[in-house]
């Protein structure tokens, strides 16, 4: 009885603020409507012991008890993520542990192997049942707006190279090569010598798989590697989704060693997620604790200032950036709803709890791209102290059409 007038004090004061599609069902078989509408989310709470997680219903407390099991909630993803959200910002202050707090973790060879392998060596058939069929692992570019997810990727791959002016003979190290999309394109395109390098072994596999397969293992070379491992020059070097697992304290390292692979006249493409906190805080509520514990172990995100500090200290000179904050939503969007269509074999693929790990985490990003909490930039940058003349007098070249 202790419990039940709880939830009933907790619902009382959060109904009359907040008018949601939601239900939630108690162990005693009691129910509660959030309003007139159709619940298009329902929370089950099986016992008196799991009351508690609705109590207190953050980010981090609520995704725990779904992907634990120690709750039951349905409904399409979008939906829960909302509503979820609803409810911490109806119960819960966004200061304390609950704030956007910047964490920091330690960053080494070893750790981040094992942070990179947790989360992309569940298997590449599970990646397969969201991304686009090139395999694709980072923001999509839909120039138009009603591009397919396929299509939209391949424009990335294009922009991105366009944004490095590659062209034939140039040898070109993408870091955090992912499955080989861009190095194979970078071949097949512009006769581009290319150096893929990742620490994820099902990549690697893939990847090389791929690249033969297109009959371009005389230009493209995939390596299972560390960037800081890495030697020689290069004319270009991208790196997609790739810097977030870096760490913020190590930005300057990072992008120092960029700056010690980069021939004297390269072009460099950064291109990665970042917070919009000023302070490089995490998502509020809970999300980012939320994450890190099942998602990204140890990653990062720092915001677009603090990169481009630590670009400059790197001795690179940024001399583009473009948000594509709007783009990233919709790729999460799409990821979400692919992966909901594919929800019997991702189950078969990884097991029901990491199904409902990624249900939350994939339409959760696409949330957090639309509330401005975090955001997606393409930073080209080059050595810094070089002639103007280096410099392109406006960004036309672009979109120039090959």
């Amino acid at each position: 009885m202790f419990v039940q007038n709880r939830i009933n004090s907790w619902i009382s004061s959060i109904a009359p603020q907040v008018a949601l599609p939601l239900r939630i069902e108690l162990w005693n078989g009691r129910s509660f409507d959030f309003s007139q509408e159709a619940p298009r989310v329902t929370i089950r709470v099986p016992s008196p012991a799991a009351a508690r997680y609705l109590l207190k219903p953050s980010l981090s407390s609520l995704g725990t008890a779904y992907v634990e099991g120690a709750i039951e909630v349905t409904g399409r993803a979008v939906d829960m993520i909302k509503v979820v959200n609803a409810l911490a910002r109806s119960s819960l202050k966004d200061t304390g542990s609950l704030a956007r707090i910047a964490r920091s973790f330690h960053h080494n060879r070893k750790g981040d192997a094992e942070a990179i392998r947790y989360h992309y060596d569940v298997s590449n058939e599970f990646y397969q049942q969201f991304l686009d069929p090139n395999m694709v692992y980072s923001c999509a570019y839909f120039e138009n707006g009603d591009e397919d997810l396929a299509t939209a990727q391949i424009k990335k791959i294009d922009h991105v190279l366009a944004k490095i002016q590659l062209k034939p003979g140039h040898t070109l190290l993408d870091i955090g090569c992912g499955w080989g999309a861009l190095v194979i394109r970078a071949a097949q395109k512009y006769g581009a010598r290319c150096v893929g390098i990742t620490l994820s072994e099902n990549q690697h596999a893939l990847a090389q798989e791929r690249v033969r397969a297109a009959g371009l293992s005389d230009l493209v070379e995939i390596r299972l590697q560390d960037y800081r491992d890495v030697q020689g020059s290069f004319d270009r070097i991208t790196s997609v989704g790739m810097f977030e697992h870096v760490g913020i304290k190590h930005l300057v390292e990072y992008f120092g060693i960029i700056n010690r692979l980069l021939a004297d006249d390269g072009l460099v493409m950064n291109h990665g997620i970042t917070s919009t906190d000023p302070d490089n805080g995490e998502t509020p509520y809970g999300g980012g604790e939320f994450i890190e514990k099942y998602v990204f172990p140890h990653g990062e995100l720092a915001h677009i200032g603090q990169v481009l500090r630590a670009m400059q200290e790197g001795q690179l000179e940024a001399y583009d950036v473009e948000n594509l904050r709007r783009h990233y939503a919709r790729t999460c969007a799409i990821w979400t709803e692919n992966f909901e269509e594919h929800e019997d074999k991702v189950r078969e693929l990884a097991g029901d709890k990491r199904f409902r790990i990624w249900h939350v985490y994939l339409a959760g990003c696409a949330y957090a791209f639309d509330q401005d909490w975090i955001s997606l930039y393409q930073i080209v940058c080059g050595k810094a102290g070089r002639h103007p003349s280096a410099l392109p007098w406006s960004r036309g070249y672009m979109y120039a059409k090959n």
